[in-house]
């Protein structure tokens, strides 16, 4: 029963990265929605800047993504005069929100433009502004059909947290990999890790199940 011995930290590093999670997912929807309706605006200057962070987000690591914003941003400060260092749980939130809001925001344009054409045409003829137009037709019908993909994500965004112990962040993969130098104990961490990762992203498909039932609920009143 020596396995007890590790609960207290593996429970602390777990409710670190309960935390990474919570945050960063929460900024990934706020990036997912505002790089995905600013791809499909009219105007260049919101199309093109979306499009850049989308593809380079995407196209890139987001193992580097993190040792970017934790190791040469401050480097890149000090040339320009300014402190930019980030404590690691501000780059570790910012690294991962930022990477899965990049692929959320995919799931966002391909949501709305999947809204029939036959709607907005339909609103247009009465005389419907563009904003009315997105809050009132698209977004409506569009973000039920977000939510398994915002699922996934979620589920993933969670996995992806391991790497922030490589910033020297004490999550659950920082205190595991702790334990194990010092007890050689490898098994048995490794295991018990295993199950954690898998117990919480249970948790938490339950609960993006329930959000998505309950989106699911919510229909528009104005459907043309």
């Amino acid at each position: 029963m020596h396995w007890l011995s590790y609960s207290t930290p593996l429970l602390q590093g777990a409710w670190i990265t309960v935390q990474l999670t919570v945050m960063s997912t929460l900024l990934g929807a706020v990036v997912s929605f505002t790089l995905g309706l600013g791809k499909l605006a009219g105007s260049r200057l919101l199309r093109l800047p979306s499009i850049v962070i989308i593809e380079l987000f995407r196209g890139t690591s987001l193992l580097v993504q993190l040792f970017w914003l934790y190791f040469a941003l401050p480097v890149l400060g000090q040339t320009i005069g300014l402190d930019l260092r980030l404590p690691p749980v501000t780059a570790g939130v910012l690294a991962l929100g930022l990477n899965i809001g990049a692929y959320g925001a995919e799931v966002v344009r391909g949501a709305v433009q999947a809204v029939p054409k036959s709607q907005h045409e339909a609103a247009k003829a009465l005389d419907f502004t563009p904003w009315q137009i997105l809050w009132r037709i698209a977004l409506p019908q569009a973000i039920p059909e977000m939510m398994p993909s915002f699922c996934n994500l979620a589920v993933q965004n969670l996995k992806d947290t391991a790497l922030v112990s490589l910033i020297s962040l004490g999550d659950l993969a920082f205190r595991a990999e702790q334990i194990r130098n010092y007890t050689q104990d490898s098994t048995t961490i490794y295991t018990l890790l295993l199950f954690m990762y898998f117990g919480m992203a249970l948790v938490l498909t339950a609960i993006m199940k329930t959000l998505e039932h309950c989106v699911g609920q919510w229909r528009p009143t104005v459907r043309l």
